[in-house]
């Protein structure tokens, strides 16, 4: 199951493919960037402004990919704002993490830089 399926199915007849990739790619983003600050956490020294910018990352992921997928009800003027946001916020998180040498920054910038790829995408379908 995905969520890209899960809203498809809702009963609100209008599929948003760009939205649902960029819901998919949100959640996973809000994880791999939360595991990201904790592993810098434990790295210590030097690590304070990975670890910010990760924990920020992870915080408006998660907003965001919960508002993309409620399907009920509309304010896409929000959502786009939130999208463009969060695009911005993975790039400077994406951008920080390609300073560090850890392999666990390498994949956070990894999929920040698909999710912010994916939110400018899925803001400009909502037209």
């Amino acid at each position: 199951m995905s969520i890209r399926k899960m809203i498809a199915l809702h009963p609100k007849d209008e599929t948003n493919q760009a939205l649902g990739d960029a819901v998919h790619h949100l959640m996973y983003a809000s994880k791999m960037a939360l595991s990201c600050a904790d592993s810098c956490m434990a790295e210590g020294h030097g690590m304070v402004q990975c670890t910010r910018l990760c924990l920020d990352a992870s915080d408006i992921c998660e907003a965001t990919s919960r508002l993309g997928a409620r399907r009920t009800g509309e304010d896409q003027a929000i959502l786009r704002e939130l999208l463009e946001l969060c695009a911005r916020m993975c790039e400077r998180c994406a951008a920080e993490c390609e300073k560090h040498d850890h392999e666990h920054c390498r994949l956070c910038a990894q999929i920040c830089r698909e999710c912010a790829e994916d939110c400018r995408k899925a803001a400009l379908s909502l037209g």
